[in-house]
């Protein structure tokens, strides 16, 4: 068992999220898989049965996974009584999905989470560990409308925003108050690849559902503050939104137009990126990447296929900043999917959760 000693379950292990989930977890210093739970359908095999012709990571299953039998995620008893939090990214509805995941809080077992169901709900946190760790605190209440002592929910943000929100969030003091924003998606977003979505060959697909309000309302969650109990979301800026799926397997891209109240230098804002460090890369978590935010000066970068990986892909990649004629300032930026976007943010979110003390051992 690792140091820390934390014995994790990921409910929805066979999907495309919970292949990374599985695939990070494999040589983490602090958590270790104890359980992988998925429908019924799967459940009763062995995991590697039942990921057979669909495993899509670039490493193999890790071996110590590889011939555990997989729970159904719905047996929650059974799940929780083997480990100490669970990380969920099943593909089910909304509405199972939070009836689950609450299921889960109620039998005294946190829930790190990639799913949407939750992030609309006031008094659970939706965390990218850099911007917003202090919303954790909002736990307190959770657990008392949940009537428990150690459970609860955390979310992380849709994959859509993790590139831009990072980037824009050391400037917030300047006032950005417009923002348009256009995402270009990969197919690992939808759960597909390459080899599995060929319509996607030689294509671009300009619509991705419910992408475009959750990139215009979540980073005003994100920004927002705690009061009474609840997050009520920040009132600025407003965002525009264009999401677009590209024939590329990982790796989200944005290109950023924005407007700010205060003058600032081109230099100003390279350095406040250089500079800007969260609360992860200070406690020097196992997942932050150190630097956070990573700006290129060549103005071919960032590429997908270049930069998806910067930081063991928990890095955001910052390219060609200019004067905007519309808006003030424009910029691209970048970040993976399935790693910083998916399983890899919510991991980092679990780690920080750990270190503040919410997450304890059984």
């Amino acid at each position: 068992m690792a140091a820390h000693g934390f014995r994790v379950g990921v409910l929805g292990a066979t999907g495309m999220v919970g292949q990374r989930f599985v695939s990070l977890l494999e040589r983490h210093p602090w958590f270790e898989i104890a359980v992988v739970a998925a429908s019924s359908r799967s459940a009763g095999r062995s995991y590697a049965e039942a990921v057979a012709g669909r495993w899509a990571m670039p490493t193999a299953i890790p071996a110590a996974v590889q011939s555990m039998v997989v729970k159904d995620a719905s047996d929650i008893g059974a799940v929780a009584s083997q480990v100490d939090f669970v990380f969920c990214a099943v593909d089910m509805t909304k509405e199972e999905t939070r009836a689950l995941e609450d299921a889960y809080a109620r039998q005294e077992t946190p829930v790190v989470s990639n799913n949407s169901a939750h992030r609309s709900t006031p008094d659970v946190p939706m965390m990218i560990p850099e911007v917003n760790p202090d919303h954790a605190a909002v736990v307190a209440s959770q657990r008392k409308r949940l009537g428990v002592a150690r459970g609860f929910v955390v979310v992380k943000p849709n994959c859509s925003l993790q590139s831009y929100v990072p980037a824009i969030h050391p400037l917030l003091d300047l006032g950005p108050r417009r923002i348009a924003v256009a995402t270009y998606q990969a197919l690992s977003g939808a759960g597909k690849t390459l080899d599995s979505w060929p319509e996607m060959a030689d294509n671009v697909i300009p619509f991705i559902k419910g992408e475009e309000e959750k990139s215009e309302t979540e980073p005003l969650k994100i920004w927002g503050r705690i009061d009474g109990g609840r997050i009520v979301s920040a009132r600025e800026p407003s965002f525009s939104a264009q999401c677009i799926r590209v024939p590329v397997s990982d790796g989200h891209m944005a290109a950023v137009f924005m407007s700010l109240d205060k003058k600032a230098s081109l230099d100003e804002i390279l350095g406040r990126w250089q500079a800007f460090e969260g609360k992860p890369q200070k406690l020097g978590l196992p997942s932050a990447p150190k630097p956070f935010l990573t700006y290129f000066a060549d103005d071919a970068r960032p590429q997908t296929r270049l930069d998806r990986g910067l930081g063991n892909g928990m890095g955001i990649a910052i390219g060609r900043l200019r004067p905007d004629t519309i808006l003030d300032w424009r910029f691209v930026c970048l970040s993976h999917n399935t790693v910083r976007g998916a399983a890899g943010g919510a991991i980092l979110t679990a780690e920080l959760l750990v270190a503040d003390g919410w997450i304890t051992n059984k």
